[in-house]
Protein backbone atom coordinates (compact mmCIF):
# COMPACT_ATOMS: atom_id res chain seq x y z
CA UNK A 1 0.00 0.00 0.00
CA UNK A 2 1.04 3.30 -0.44
CA UNK A 3 2.47 4.99 2.43
CA UNK A 4 1.52 9.09 2.32
CA UNK A 5 3.25 9.97 5.53
CA UNK A 6 6.78 9.56 4.48
CA UNK A 7 6.79 12.30 2.03
CA UNK A 8 7.14 15.15 4.22
CA UNK A 9 10.32 13.79 5.21
CA UNK A 10 11.27 12.77 2.44
CA UNK A 11 10.56 16.33 0.41
CA UNK A 12 12.85 17.52 3.30
CA UNK A 13 15.47 14.70 3.14
CA UNK A 14 15.73 15.59 -1.11
CA UNK A 15 15.96 19.42 -0.03
CA UNK A 16 18.38 19.65 2.49
CA UNK A 17 20.35 16.19 2.02
CA UNK A 18 20.56 15.63 -1.75
CA UNK A 19 20.34 19.61 -2.89
CA UNK A 20 17.67 18.22 -4.77
CA UNK A 21 14.90 20.51 -6.25
CA UNK A 22 12.65 18.84 -8.73
CA UNK A 23 10.78 15.85 -8.58
CA UNK A 24 9.31 13.66 -11.15
CA UNK A 25 6.36 11.52 -9.83
CA UNK A 26 4.41 8.35 -10.33
CA UNK A 27 7.72 7.63 -12.90
CA UNK A 28 9.01 4.06 -12.97
CA UNK A 29 10.83 4.18 -9.97
CA UNK A 30 7.69 5.29 -8.13
CA UNK A 31 5.91 2.30 -9.80
CA UNK A 32 3.38 4.64 -11.26
CA UNK A 33 1.91 2.05 -13.45
CA UNK A 34 1.45 -0.44 -10.89
CA UNK A 35 -0.62 2.23 -9.13
CA UNK A 36 -4.31 2.43 -9.54
CA UNK A 37 -6.01 6.14 -10.52
CA UNK A 38 -7.08 7.10 -7.20
CA UNK A 39 -3.25 5.75 -5.83
CA UNK A 40 -1.85 7.79 -8.06
CA UNK A 41 -3.99 10.91 -7.47
CA UNK A 42 -3.83 10.49 -4.02
CA UNK A 43 0.28 10.44 -4.46
CA UNK A 44 0.28 13.62 -6.95
CA UNK A 45 -1.65 15.75 -4.26
CA UNK A 46 0.49 14.73 -1.47
CA UNK A 47 3.97 15.46 -3.57
CA UNK A 48 2.60 18.74 -4.98
CA UNK A 49 1.26 19.72 -0.86
CA UNK A 50 4.43 18.98 0.83
CA UNK A 51 6.15 20.55 -2.30
CA UNK A 52 4.66 23.74 -2.08
CA UNK A 53 7.61 26.16 -1.14
CA UNK A 54 10.55 24.24 -1.07
CA UNK A 55 10.69 22.26 -4.33
CA UNK A 56 10.84 24.13 -7.81
CA UNK A 57 8.85 21.89 -9.52
CA UNK A 58 6.89 18.56 -9.50
CA UNK A 59 6.57 16.84 -12.73
CA UNK A 60 2.95 14.14 -12.55
CA UNK A 61 3.57 11.06 -14.78
CA UNK A 62 -0.10 10.70 -16.20
CA UNK A 63 0.92 8.11 -18.83
CA UNK A 64 -2.01 5.17 -18.86
CA UNK A 65 -2.55 2.24 -21.14
CA UNK A 66 -5.88 3.84 -21.15
CA UNK A 67 -6.84 7.45 -22.84
CA UNK A 68 -9.90 7.88 -20.84
CA UNK A 69 -7.73 6.85 -17.44
CA UNK A 70 -4.42 9.11 -19.01
CA UNK A 71 -6.59 12.18 -19.79
CA UNK A 72 -8.65 11.61 -16.10
CA UNK A 73 -4.70 12.08 -14.21
CA UNK A 74 -3.88 14.99 -16.81
CA UNK A 75 -7.11 16.72 -15.93
CA UNK A 76 -6.34 15.93 -12.16
CA UNK A 77 -2.48 17.30 -12.52
CA UNK A 78 -3.79 20.71 -13.77
CA UNK A 79 -5.90 20.80 -11.06
CA UNK A 80 -3.42 20.69 -8.29
CA UNK A 81 -1.35 22.58 -9.69
CA UNK A 82 1.67 20.60 -11.21
CA UNK A 83 4.47 22.07 -12.74
CA UNK A 84 3.87 20.06 -15.60
CA UNK A 85 2.63 16.79 -16.74
CA UNK A 86 4.31 13.81 -18.26
CA UNK A 87 3.18 10.88 -20.61
CA UNK A 88 4.94 7.55 -21.47
CA UNK A 89 4.03 5.72 -25.09
CA UNK A 90 1.15 2.89 -24.57
CA UNK A 91 2.85 -0.46 -24.56
CA UNK A 92 0.42 -3.15 -24.68
CA UNK A 93 -1.61 -2.11 -27.70
CA UNK A 94 1.65 0.34 -29.15
CA UNK A 95 1.18 3.40 -31.57
CA UNK A 96 3.30 2.00 -34.34
CA UNK A 97 4.52 5.15 -36.01
CA UNK A 98 4.59 8.72 -35.52
CA UNK A 99 1.52 9.90 -35.58
CA UNK A 100 -0.46 7.03 -34.23
CA UNK A 101 1.67 8.16 -30.93
CA UNK A 102 1.24 12.27 -31.14
CA UNK A 103 -2.36 11.66 -31.41
CA UNK A 104 -2.59 9.80 -28.29
CA UNK A 105 -0.33 12.50 -26.51
CA UNK A 106 -2.31 15.05 -27.83
CA UNK A 107 -5.68 13.91 -26.82
CA UNK A 108 -4.07 13.58 -23.36
CA UNK A 109 -2.10 16.97 -23.44
CA UNK A 110 -5.43 18.35 -24.57
CA UNK A 111 -7.24 17.79 -21.17
CA UNK A 112 -4.55 20.38 -19.23
CA UNK A 113 -4.44 22.93 -21.45
CA UNK A 114 -2.10 25.72 -19.72
CA UNK A 115 0.22 22.92 -18.31
CA UNK A 116 3.88 22.02 -19.66
CA UNK A 117 3.71 18.63 -21.34
CA UNK A 118 6.78 16.02 -21.88
CA UNK A 119 7.03 13.13 -23.87
CA UNK A 120 8.62 10.42 -21.60
CA UNK A 121 10.65 8.18 -24.16
CA UNK A 122 11.61 5.56 -22.28
CA UNK A 123 11.74 2.31 -25.64
CA UNK A 124 13.82 -0.21 -23.07
CA UNK A 125 10.58 -0.53 -21.21
CA UNK A 126 7.39 0.11 -23.31
CA UNK A 127 9.83 -1.19 -26.77
CA UNK A 128 8.31 2.02 -28.61
CA UNK A 129 10.90 2.98 -30.83
CA UNK A 130 10.18 5.64 -32.81
CA UNK A 131 12.32 7.91 -32.79
CA UNK A 132 12.25 11.44 -30.89
CA UNK A 133 14.17 13.75 -33.82
CA UNK A 134 10.96 12.07 -36.21
CA UNK A 135 8.50 13.21 -33.43
CA UNK A 136 9.33 16.62 -32.51
CA UNK A 137 9.08 17.37 -36.39
CA UNK A 138 5.97 19.58 -36.02
CA UNK A 139 5.42 18.56 -32.45
CA UNK A 140 4.28 22.13 -31.24
CA UNK A 141 1.52 22.29 -33.83
CA UNK A 142 -0.12 19.69 -32.78
CA UNK A 143 0.78 19.79 -28.74
CA UNK A 144 1.17 23.85 -28.24
CA UNK A 145 1.87 23.22 -24.74
CA UNK A 146 4.79 20.66 -25.47
CA UNK A 147 7.73 21.63 -23.29
CA UNK A 148 10.14 18.63 -24.01
CA UNK A 149 11.08 15.52 -23.92
CA UNK A 150 12.11 12.99 -20.45
CA UNK A 151 14.78 11.01 -22.85
CA UNK A 152 15.93 7.32 -21.13
CA UNK A 153 17.07 5.78 -24.00
CA UNK A 154 21.19 5.23 -24.54
CA UNK A 155 20.69 6.24 -27.95
CA UNK A 156 22.78 9.34 -27.60
CA UNK A 157 22.84 9.46 -31.75
CA UNK A 158 18.88 10.75 -31.65
CA UNK A 159 19.24 13.03 -28.42
CA UNK A 160 21.86 14.90 -30.27
CA UNK A 161 19.83 15.05 -33.82
CA UNK A 162 17.18 16.21 -31.27
CA UNK A 163 19.11 19.11 -29.70
CA UNK A 164 21.02 20.09 -32.71
CA UNK A 165 17.70 20.49 -34.94
CA UNK A 166 15.51 22.01 -32.26
CA UNK A 167 17.76 24.68 -30.45
CA UNK A 168 15.31 26.88 -32.23
CA UNK A 169 12.16 25.36 -30.47
CA UNK A 170 14.14 26.12 -26.98
CA UNK A 171 12.98 22.02 -25.91
CA UNK A 172 13.57 21.01 -22.60
CA UNK A 173 15.85 17.47 -23.15
CA UNK A 174 15.92 15.88 -19.09
CA UNK A 175 18.13 12.66 -19.54
CA UNK A 176 16.85 9.28 -17.75
CA UNK A 177 19.84 7.32 -17.87
CA UNK A 178 21.91 7.67 -15.11
CA UNK A 179 25.11 6.22 -16.04
CA UNK A 180 25.65 7.85 -18.98
CA UNK A 181 24.66 12.01 -18.29
CA UNK A 182 27.96 13.42 -18.00
CA UNK A 183 27.79 12.28 -22.48
CA UNK A 184 24.41 13.75 -22.40
CA UNK A 185 25.26 16.94 -20.87
CA UNK A 186 27.73 17.05 -23.14
CA UNK A 187 25.44 17.46 -26.38
CA UNK A 188 23.17 19.49 -25.16
CA UNK A 189 20.81 17.93 -22.58
CA UNK A 190 19.03 20.25 -20.13
CA UNK A 191 19.11 18.25 -16.81
CA UNK A 192 18.37 14.42 -15.73
CA UNK A 193 15.79 13.02 -14.25
CA UNK A 194 16.52 9.22 -12.75
CA UNK A 195 16.88 7.09 -9.83
CA UNK A 196 20.01 7.82 -8.24
CA UNK A 197 19.45 11.29 -7.72
CA UNK A 198 17.24 10.11 -4.91
CA UNK A 199 20.39 9.06 -2.93
CA UNK A 200 22.82 10.42 -5.04
CA UNK A 201 22.01 14.07 -5.68
CA UNK A 202 24.36 15.83 -4.49
CA UNK A 203 26.99 13.96 -5.86
CA UNK A 204 25.47 14.76 -8.83
CA UNK A 205 25.05 17.92 -8.37
CA UNK A 206 28.52 18.47 -7.89
CA UNK A 207 29.12 16.58 -11.10
CA UNK A 208 26.89 19.25 -13.09
CA UNK A 209 28.71 22.45 -11.48
CA UNK A 210 32.00 20.56 -12.24
CA UNK A 211 31.09 20.35 -15.77
CA UNK A 212 29.87 24.06 -16.02
CA UNK A 213 32.74 25.31 -15.04
CA UNK A 214 34.32 23.21 -17.16
CA UNK A 215 36.24 21.11 -14.87
CA UNK A 216 35.49 17.63 -17.20
CA UNK A 217 37.86 15.74 -15.59
CA UNK A 218 36.63 16.33 -12.18
CA UNK A 219 33.09 15.53 -14.10
CA UNK A 220 34.24 11.90 -15.32
CA UNK A 221 35.87 11.52 -11.83
CA UNK A 222 32.04 11.57 -10.46
CA UNK A 223 30.23 10.00 -13.51
CA UNK A 224 32.81 7.30 -13.20
CA UNK A 225 32.18 6.88 -9.37
CA UNK A 226 28.68 6.48 -10.11
CA UNK A 227 28.86 4.17 -13.14
CA UNK A 228 31.17 1.76 -10.71
CA UNK A 229 28.70 1.90 -8.23
CA UNK A 230 25.54 0.66 -10.73
CA UNK A 231 27.58 -1.82 -12.44
CA UNK A 232 28.19 -3.02 -9.29
CA UNK A 233 24.40 -3.54 -8.51
CA UNK A 234 23.37 -4.38 -11.63
CA UNK A 235 25.28 -7.78 -12.25
CA UNK A 236 23.96 -8.59 -8.46
CA UNK A 237 20.27 -7.89 -10.29
CA UNK A 238 19.42 -4.04 -9.77
CA UNK A 239 15.49 -3.00 -10.33
CA UNK A 240 13.07 -0.63 -8.71
CA UNK A 241 12.77 -3.09 -5.97
CA UNK A 242 16.68 -2.85 -5.28
CA UNK A 243 16.17 0.95 -5.84
CA UNK A 244 13.85 1.24 -2.77
CA UNK A 245 16.43 -0.61 -0.41
CA UNK A 246 19.68 1.88 -1.11
CA UNK A 247 17.12 4.78 -0.67
CA UNK A 248 16.46 2.96 2.45
CA UNK A 249 19.77 2.65 3.81
CA UNK A 250 21.32 5.86 2.70
CA UNK A 251 18.10 7.95 3.67
CA UNK A 252 16.78 6.37 6.64
CA UNK A 253 13.45 6.96 5.08
CA UNK A 254 11.36 3.40 5.32
CA UNK A 255 10.74 3.21 1.12
CA UNK A 256 9.05 0.11 1.48
CA UNK A 257 8.84 -3.38 -0.58
CA UNK A 258 7.60 -3.17 -4.36
CA UNK A 259 4.06 -4.20 -5.77
CA UNK A 260 4.22 -7.75 -7.11
CA UNK A 261 4.81 -8.53 -9.47
CA UNK A 262 8.56 -7.42 -8.32
CA UNK A 263 9.78 -8.63 -5.41
CA UNK A 264 11.84 -6.88 -2.70
CA UNK A 265 15.35 -7.08 -2.35
CA UNK A 266 17.41 -9.65 -0.69
CA UNK A 267 19.21 -9.06 2.68
CA UNK A 268 22.16 -10.47 0.75
CA UNK A 269 21.66 -7.69 -2.07
CA UNK A 270 21.59 -5.28 1.20
CA UNK A 271 24.58 -6.06 2.16
CA UNK A 272 26.77 -5.82 -0.93
CA UNK A 273 25.22 -2.51 -2.44
CA UNK A 274 25.61 -0.55 0.95
CA UNK A 275 29.67 -1.98 1.55
CA UNK A 276 30.29 -1.24 -1.63
CA UNK A 277 28.75 2.39 -1.61
CA UNK A 278 30.49 3.21 1.46
CA UNK A 279 33.83 2.05 0.05
CA UNK A 280 33.64 4.39 -2.95
CA UNK A 281 35.96 7.66 -2.52
CA UNK A 282 34.03 10.64 -3.92
CA UNK A 283 36.11 13.91 -4.83
CA UNK A 284 34.43 16.05 -2.32
CA UNK A 285 35.14 13.33 0.44
CA UNK A 286 37.34 15.23 3.76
Amino acid sequence: QINLSVIPQYVDYLVSEQNVKNVFVNGTTGEGLSLNTQERKRLAEEWVCQGKDKLDHVIIHVGALSLPESQELARHAAAIGASAIAVIAPFFFKPTNKDELIAFLQKVASEAPAVPFYYYHIPPVTGVKIRVEELLDGIKEQIPTFQGVKFSDTDLLDLAQCINKNEREQFTFLYGVDEQLLSALAIGADGAVGSTYNYLGRKTNLMLEAFAKPDLALARKYQFLTGEFLSFVIKLGFGVAQTKAVMTFVSGIPMGPPRLPLVDATEEFIVKAKTKLDSIVWPDDD
